[in-house]
C-alpha cells in the first residue's frame, strides 16, 4: 500500500497484537541464512522471491497464513544471535513508525532448539526457552533504550502443544521483572471440548491469574463465540486477541460491552485469514466502533501481511473509521495495556499532550 500524507497523522502509536516471529524483516531472514550457512534450507535468494512464498495477499485461511511461518523459522530457531537480532530491529522498526508503547508476542519453545521435539529448530542444541526468554529480554531493553521506546512482551502457550503451557507461565512469572507482562495462548484456534489436553492451558492460565500475571487469549477469530467464552470464564481472560466472532452471540457481546473486555483488532490480517467479510463495511470493527467497545488497532504479522500499522489505519478509514475513532482505539490501548500503572498513567499523559483529553 502507498505511504501518503496519512502518516503524518498519529505520532504516538501502541500496538498490543504483533508477534515477534511474525515481523521478522524479509532482509534479516535472507542475511541469517548466509550467516548460519542455511541456504539449502531457503530456497529463496532475494527479498522478492521469499515475499512471493509467504506473503498473504488475498483472503485464504489462518492455516495457510501460519504455513507462511514455515519458510523462515527454521533459519531462526535455535540460534541466540537471531533472536536477538529480530527483537532489537523489531524495536527500531517500531520506532520508525512512532510506536511509542508495544507488546510483542512469541512462544519461547518455537525458537529454541533443546526441545526433543522440535517445531522449526533444524538440529537440537542447548538453547532453551528460557535462554530465548533472556534473549529477547535483553533485546528489548537494549532496543527500547537505543530507539526511545517501550517494548514489552507477552509469552505464547501453542494450542496444539498443551504440554509446554505449564512452562509457559512459570517463565511468565519468572521474567515479570524484565519487562514480561502476560500470557497468551496462539496458533490453530481450538474449539472448546475438542481438544483432549486443553486443561493443561486452562491449569497454566489458572497459575497465571493466581500469581497476578496478566491474561489474553486468542479467540473467537476463526473459531465460534464459545471459544471466547471459555477464553473468559475458564481461561480468566482480561483482553481477547481478535474475537470478532463474539459478536455472533449477543448475550456474550453485550457481556464484552459491560465489562469492557478489550478485543485487540487486526484489520488487515481479519481479512486475509478470512476471520471477516471481504466486504470490509460488514467489518465487525464497525459495529463496535459505534457500540463504544473496548478495541485496538493491531498489525498480528507483518512479515506474512506485508504491513504496518499505518496500512492498518488506513485500511480502517476505508471502512469508514475517522481519525478520531482511531486515536479512540490507541487511548483504548493505553488503559487496556499490561504495563505497570505508573507507565500506564505516563502513557495516558503522553496520548493526552499529542491527542488532547477528549478520549
Amino acid at each position: 500500500m502507498e505511504k501518503n500524507d496519512f502518516t503524518d497523522i498519529f505520532d504516538y502509536k501502541i500496538e498490543l497484537h504483533v508477534h515477534l516471529d511474525g515481523s521478522v524483516r524479509s532482509e534479516t531472514v535472507l542475511d541469517i541464512a548466509n550467516q548460519r550457512g542455511l541456504q539449502i534450507h531457503l530456497p529463496h535468494r532475494t527479498v522478492e522471491e521469499l515475499k512471493r512464498d509467504i506473503v498473504i495477499t488475498k483472503p485464504c485461511s489462518l492455516s495457510k497464513l501460519l504455513e507462511s511461518f514455515g519458510y523462515f523459522m527454521p533459519i531462526i530457531a535455535g540460534s541466540r544471535e537471531a533472536v536477538y537480532r529480530i527483537a532489537y530491529e523489531f524495536c527500531e522498526d517500531s520506532a520508525k513508525e512512532k510506536t511509542k508503547y508495544v507488546e510483542v508476542r512469541y512462544c519461547p519453545h518455537l525458537l529454541a532448539n533443546s526441545l526433543e521435539k522440535r517445531d522449526f529448530a533444524l538440529e537440537r542444541g542447548n538453547y532453551t526457552p528460557r535462554d530465548v526468554v533472556l534473549t529477547v529480554n535483553e533485546a528489548l531493553e537494549a532496543g527500547s533504550r537505543d530507539f526511545n521506546i517501550s517494548a514489552k512482551s507477552i509469552l505464547c502457550c501453542m494450542t496444539h502443544r498443551p504440554e509446554l503451557s505449564e512452562e509457559v507461565a512459570h517463565l511468565c512469572n519468572e521474567f515479570r521483572a524484565q519487562g514480561v507482562v502476560g500470557i497468551d495462548i496462539a496458533g490453530e484456534e481450538f474449539v472448546p471440548g475438542t481438544e483432549p489436553d486443553e486443561c493443561l492451558h486452562k491449569q497454566a492460565f489458572s497459575y497465571a491469574k493466581k500469581n497476578e500475571i496478566h491474561r489474553t487469549v486468542h479467540a473467537g477469530e476463526n473459531g465460534p463465540a464459545s471459544a471466547v467464552r471459555e477464553a473468559l470464564d475458564h481461561m480468566h481472560a482480561e483482553r481477547i486477541g481478535h474475537g470478532y466472532h463474539a459478536l455472533d452471540d449477543l448475550e456474550l457481546y453485550q457481556r464484552i460491552l459491560r465489562d469492557k473486555v478489550h478485543l485487540e483488532i487486526c484489520p488487515i490480517s481479519s481479512i486475509r485469514t478470512k476471520a471477516c467479510p471481504e466486504d470490509i463495511k460488514q467489518h465487525p470493527l464497525l459495529r463496535l466502533v459505534a457500540d463504544g467497545a473496548n478495541y485496538s488497532i493491531n498489525t498480528d504479522d507483518p512479515i506474512v501481511l506485508d504491513n504496518d500499522l499505518i496500512d492498518d489505519y488506513r485500511f480502517v478509514s476505508q471502512m469508514g473509521l475517522s481519525n478520531q475513532q482511531i486515536i479512540q482505539g490507541i487511548f483504548n490501548a493505553a488503559r487496556s495495556c499490561f504495563a505497570p500503572e505508573n507507565e500506564k498513567k505516563q502513557i495516558l499523559k503522553d496520548l493526552v499532550t499529542v491527542y488532547g483529553n477528549n478520549f
